[in-house]
């Protein structure tokens, strides 16, 4: 091991969004909660209650799929507002044990207590305490995964699920990686899932047979990770202070769109959405995207950078017109838009908030 070793928990809650619902409202308890689009729109399901999986729901789901297969089941529309409130209490319980707390997203969360002295610097018995403590304080349960690095821990947290504890202990890990389907790795989709099984990788033991430079030549700047992750190695820092690297908005149409003119008004009302999302967390933008994904799910986007913050006055139809110049407006149907604002930044003493929504450039 080249780093020194570390105590890291990564905490995950389980079936959040459901789990918020059950909670606020009893008689969906026991039930089979599906949090997402209507059953007869073209949504999506967003998470599900643990009763509703044992049909096979379960997130990114065509909600009319989970409605096949779960017709009984409670569907709820997401609620963000009692979601984030929920997140907030949970993350402040997180800061009474470690200031080392990575947000991954409103459920999960990564915390370094390699220094912490409660329970005798024992990291299990204080993962232990924290879902305790979740639970008496706000009703919801979480899974814990503790382990010696990041890797490991988020590894840890899904394995005894719900209301899960799993330790990865130093001497465990080498082995336990190496009968790890690759498909499982954090950081490994679909695709290269597949490019690895072609080459006859399937667990971390096959991928220990390559050597970094002939994963390079493969995988990229990804390589190095897929490599050290093979031996055990991890040595990612929890970071408290990890910066967004884009905010966006996008959304499926009931109805697919044509008209050009419709498009460029959808497309208006997310930008503003995505811009308020960037001022709210005090950053700004130098990159805008915009996707449009058409009735038969071919996909396109197209980004344009800006020397200067993007204003509100940046997005009109003029400039959707150059961003989309190749594209033939009118001739396809479009189910869904989103527009994504990056290259993300704080914003500085002398930059004012507001200035994101003047309407001068």
């Amino acid at each position: 091991m080249t780093a020194p070793l570390r105590k890291i928990i990564h905490i995950d809650m389980d079936a959040f969004f459901a789990a918020v619902e059950q909670r606020d409202n009893p008689s969906y308890q026991n039930k089979a909660v599906i949090v997402g689009g209507k059953p007869d729109s073209r949504g999506v399901v967003a998470t599900c209650s643990y009763e509703a999986r044992k049909y096979g729901v379960h997130s990114a789901m065509p909600s009319s799929r989970a409605y096949r297969l779960c017709p009984h089941a409670i569907f709820v529309q997401p609620n963000f507002a009692a979601y984030k409130e929920a997140s907030e209490q949970i993350q402040q319980i997180f800061h009474e044990y470690t200031d080392l707390v990575e947000p991954l997203s409103l459920d999960e969360a990564y915390l370094d207590v390699t220094d912490s002295r409660l329970f005798q610097g024992s990291a299990t018995r204080l993962a232990k305490s924290i879902k305790q403590q979740v639970y008496s304080e706000t009703g919801l349960v979480a899974s814990a995964g503790i382990s010696y690095n990041k890797f490991f821990a988020k590894i840890a947290s899904d394995k005894d699920k719900p209301d899960g504890l799993y330790l990865i202990t130093p001497e465990q890990g080498f082995d336990f990686v190496g009968q790890l389907p690759v498909g499982e790795f954090y950081g490994v989709g679909k695709a290269t899932e597949q490019k690895m099984h072609a080459l006859g990788i399937k667990t971390g033991a096959d991928l220990r047979r390559f050597s970094l430079p002939t994963l390079q030549q493969h995988f990229g700047k990804a390589a190095l990770f897929f490599y050290q992750i093979a031996q055990g190695i991890d040595e990612r820092k929890v970071n408290p202070y990890r910066v967004r690297k884009s905010i966006g908005t996008e959304t499926t149409y009931e109805k697919d769109l044509q008209e050009p003119a419709e498009i460029y008004q959808q497309l208006n009302e997310l930008f503003a959405k995505s811009l308020i999302k960037v001022q709210a967390k005090k950053l700004y933008a130098r990159t805008l995207t915009v996707k449009i994904k058409y009735h038969d799910f071919q996909q396109i986007t197209r980004s344009l950078s800006f020397k200067q913050p993007i204003k509100a006055a940046y997005f009109n139809e003029m400039l959707l017109r150059k961003l989309l110049a190749k594209e033939v407006l009118g001739d396809y149907k479009v189910r869904l838009l989103g527009v994504t604002l990056s290259s993300l930044e704080q914003q500085s003493l002398y930059y004012k908030q507001m200035d994101l929504f003047d309407s001068e450039l």
